[in-house]
């Protein structure tokens, strides 16, 4: 491993023709018989700066709640096997369970953010915005009030139906010969507006208690979540982070058009299915456990890539971590004023997503 002040012209001696781009950033080479990258020095900047920003808020939302625990405690807990037991209990079984519960909603909603914003090449095409989460939301509601199954795995699998068949209506509707990101974008509005009113439509169908169980699981809460639920969680998320660990470097090329994937042998239909599968699996995931946390797949992608200076959303472990960084961070504060998390996630990111589309209008005007 090496550290490039800058990316300097070379030649191959056996294709001297070849001069790699001078790219004008400092980057660390890795090289070993199965790997050779080229990892820019300040996405590590970044991603070790994310990692303590989370230690540090997830540290600080374990000391607080109706148990009072002080942060010396909170430390002592987690580093002493001796100390107080009735601390470690509440540190180990109720509130270290919600903190990486909090990192892995961020992580997974902020990977699906940037599958889906390099996928249309527009920064408003989160699952949030193309009504994918509403369309996982819809399936969960379907399945908790309507047809009376309310354990994680039912709430998965509904999850998952409804974001798929609602990529799909969204996907029919939009492609006309090519499939445009405006069209997706317009038409993922419009269906997330329908499947909104159709869920507000059951809930005031059925009785009180139903609909009050809903309507508290549709505000995104990570409270009550254990290791019960986190473990199970963990490990599709592994499984769908791995699979669609190729889409870091297919996506990428995908966003500079259709032929140009074709030229370079990737397939533009494939790799748009299996995109929307995987960002969909993800949302479903974060949906079925914690229920519709807004804003992350919207604003992570794009606060990471002004971060680390990257010309792609599909970073995949600053976006990560960045997601992660603004649920934890969201979930100390949800706490604090005593609201579900996703109030936090849809207050802040609604004068982001403002704040978006006035830059958007400006930069073209």
């Amino acid at each position: 491993m090496s550290i490039d002040q800058r990316q300097r012209p070379s030649h191959d001696r056996r294709t001297p023709e070849f001069t790699p781009v001078d790219h004008g950033r400092r980057l660390v080479r890795i090289e070993t018989s199965r790997i050779a990258a080229l990892i820019p020095v300040r996405a590590i900047v970044v991603s070790a700066v994310l990692v303590v920003v989370i230690i540090a808020a997830g540290l600080a939302s374990m000391t607080i709640g109706a148990y009072e625990v002080d942060f010396p405690s909170v430390i002592r807990a987690i580093v002493d096997p001796s100390s107080d037991p009735d601390i470690r209990q509440v540190v180990f079984e109720w509130r270290l369970p919600r903190v990486l519960f909090a990192v892995l909603c961020g992580a997974a909603l902020a990977l699906a953010g940037g599958i889906f914003q390099s996928l249309t090449r527009n920064p408003l095409g989160s699952p949030d915005i193309i009504g994918f989460g509403v369309g996982a939301q819809f399936g969960v509601t379907l399945m908790m009030v309507v047809l009376e199954l309310n354990t994680y795995m039912f709430k998965a699998v509904g999850a998952l139906v409804g974001g798929l068949l609602t990529a799909l209506l969204v996907s029919v509707l939009a492609s006309k010969n090519t499939l445009s990101s405006f069209r997706l974008i317009i038409v993922g509005i419009g269906v997330s507006a329908g499947l909104g009113s159709l869920t507000s439509w059951i809930l005031i169908s059925v009785s009180v208690e139903k609909a009050m169980m809903a309507a508290t699981w549709g505000a995104g809460s990570l409270a009550s979540l254990g290791f019960d639920q986190l473990v199970p969680a963990a490990i599709v998320f592994a499984v769908v982070t791995l699979a669609s660990h190729p889409l870091n470097r297919t996506l990428p090329v995908l966003e500079m058009g259709d032929d140009a994937a074709t030229a370079l042998g990737i397939s533009p239909g494939r790799t748009r299915l299996a995109a929307m599968v995987f960002g969909v699996a993800l949302v479903a995931l974060v949906t079925a456990a914690a229920g519709p946390i807004s804003f992350i797949a919207l604003a992570a992608p794009q606060i990471s890539q002004r971060l680390t200076r990257s010309n792609t959303p599909m970073g995949t472990v600053p976006v990560m971590l960045t997601g992660a960084a603004l649920v934890v961070v969201s979930d100390a504060v949800a706490q604090l004023v005593a609201v579900p998390v996703g109030v936090v996630t849809v207050s802040v990111g609604g004068l982001y997503l403002a704040w978006l589309l006035a830059a958007q209008y400006a930069r073209r005007a």
